[in-house]
């Protein structure tokens, strides 16, 4: 249950959009919620197909459309234009239950997380589950930094964040086309704990046009970059955490 102080919390779901013919399912997923205070803001970045699948939802989003400039662009503008206290992230080619919003706002609140994560199901092209509750189970935080360290183990679907953090850490780095919600989690890591929420609220959607999957190569260059600039930050994170932990 939400707790009164966050009962009139506005949440806004940003869901960036190019040329990806589940956005109706993304939509209907995020208009689902039994959470009753949420916008949502889906952020068509220069699309050239599949932009007729919004028209039944016009009356019942915001839309903003923009010049092709990537998914963090896409992810900024939504973030500029939304009025919520919190800040949730759905891929256009994901979905989300119907209890993602109130269930991990209420976790956030309970705990005083400014930043979360959930499990997730990993599902096909036709929405059918191929694996349930694909994520690792994080019960502390140094498990959690220590494969932050070496790879991304948050799923960008999942994630609800206060805005306080995004405006105090920055926007996504544009420059990044395949790996900006790493190093966005990186950033955020070095200054707010993480909350995990070990239930599948997401179903992230396999298929063969994801771009994990079309620009792997791209993906890897940019994670070896990252890893220069940020693992000696996060190992010497986890070497304070170690010292606290005894």
């Amino acid at each position: 249950m939400v707790n009164k102080a966050a009962a009139k919390e506005l949440v806004s779901i940003v869901i960036p959009f190019y040329n990806c013919q589940y956005i109706a399912r993304a939509v209907e997923s995020a208009q689902r919620q039994s959470y009753p205070y949420v916008e949502i803001i889906v952020v068509d970045d220069g699309s050239t197909m599949y932009t007729e699948q919004l028209a039944p939802y016009m009356n019942s989003i915001r839309y903003i459309r923009k010049n092709n400039g990537g998914t963090a662009s896409a992810l900024n503008e939504g973030i500029k234009q939304a009025r919520g206290t919190y800040f949730a992230w759905l891929s256009s080619d994901d979905e989300i239950q119907p209890s993602k919003v109130r269930a991990q706002l209420a976790f956030m609140q309970r705990r005083g997380n400014m930043i979360s994560f959930t499990n997730f199901n990993q599902i096909d092209s036709q929405g059918r589950m191929i694996r349930a509750s694909l994520n690792r189970k994080y019960t502390d935080q140094l498990t959690f930094y220590r494969d932050l360290k070496d790879f991304c183990p948050v799923n960008g679907s999942t994630v609800m964040a206060h805005m306080k953090v995004i405006r105090s850490i920055g926007p996504f780095n544009e420059k990044l086309k395949n790996t900006q919600d790493y190093e966005m989690w990186l950033r955020i890591a070095l200054q707010y704990e993480f909350g995990f929420l070990d239930v599948p609220l997401t179903h992230y959607r396999v298929h063969e046009r994801m771009g994990s999957k079309v620009r792997a190569h791209d993906s890897t260059v940019e994670i070896a970059a990252l890893h220069q600039i940020y693992k000696p930050k996060i190992a010497e994170h986890i070497r304070k955490l170690e010292a606290v932990s005894g």
